[in-house]
């Protein structure tokens, strides 16, 4: 199946964080969405269906549901998730689905490395152990970095411009910005 609408196939994957928890937090979530391969994080106290569902629920609430939800974490825990997520959302319909090319996946295995080493680059410069409040960061610098693969940046690819960051990339002129 080739998807060339964005959130018709999301990807979730675990990081495992505990050689390094922050407080209870012991894992990442990383769910991206396969075309525009922009990625949402959220810090995990366990990697139980539960949690990654109650998650997901949060991500579905503000993008809307995938019509595939792929991940690499075992048929069973899949499944589990996709239970937990009808019960909390019975008009939920996902499928879970194969990729028919490996690689697919290895587009969040890719994200999962680039954010372990985003996240213990903030962890540096911000003199921190919590990892959890840079996941904010981490993300945004994730989603606003040019991609090879869609020539573009992840939030070009889904919001059709660039990031706006403070007033001077407003459309107020520069007078005003300098008052």
């Amino acid at each position: 199946m080739v998807f060339n609408e964005v959130n018709s196939r999301g990807q979730v994957d675990l990081i495992d964080m505990q050689s390094c928890k922050d407080r209870d937090f012991k894992f990442i979530m990383n769910y991206q969405d396969h075309l525009s391969k922009f990625v949402i994080l959220r810090p995990l106290k366990t990697k139980t269906a539960a949690e990654v569902s109650y998650n997901l629920i949060d991500i579905f609430c503000i993008f809307g549901a995938p019509s595939i939800l792929q991940s690499d974490n075992g048929r069973e825990f899949v499944n589990c998730v996709i239970d937990e997520l009808t019960v909390m959302w019975p008009q939920l319909k996902i499928v879970h689905g194969k990729p028919r090319h490996s690689q697919s996946q290895g587009s969040v295995e890719r994200a999962n490395r680039d954010v372990e080493e985003m996240i213990r680059a903030w962890m540096i410069d911000n003199d921190s152990t919590q990892w959890s409040e840079g996941l904010r960061f981490c993300q945004y610098q994730k989603n606003n970095s040019f991609h090879s693969g869609i020539k573009q940046s992840p939030f070009e690819a889904l919001f059709g411009r660039k990031a706006k960051l403070g007033l001077a990339s407003s459309a107020l002129p520069l007078l005003l910005l300098k008052a």
